[in-house]
């Protein structure tokens, strides 16, 4: 196993996952339920298959692109959300 890739990963995804709406409604839920137990494994459990399917699509698109296209839209995509987000709305 590459370690290094497996703590750039890990890095990645947990300060991404900081203070995202995953984490407030597993906040929320974990408060007002009985059994947090029940809460964390379940979230644990959409964490990981939501990563094992973005894994999948990943290598799927690896295979269809060359890694300098898919670095490219990766790029232009989360240019076009920072512009989004930038943007002030309409109302």
């Amino acid at each position: 196993m590459n370690w290094q890739l497996f703590g750039l990963t890990f890095i990645t995804v947990f300060l991404a996952e900081i203070g995202d709406k995953s984490q407030l409604v597993a906040i929320a839920l974990g408060g007002s339920s009985k059994s947090p137990k029940a809460v964390f494994f379940g979230s644990i459990t959409a964490l990981i298959l939501t990563s094992f399917l973005g894994v999948l699509a990943g290598g799927s698109m690896a295979q269809l692109f060359p890694a300098k296209i898919l670095k490219a839209i990766a790029g232009i995509g989360f240019a076009l959300l920072a512009v989004r987000l930038l943007w002030p709305d309409s109302d």
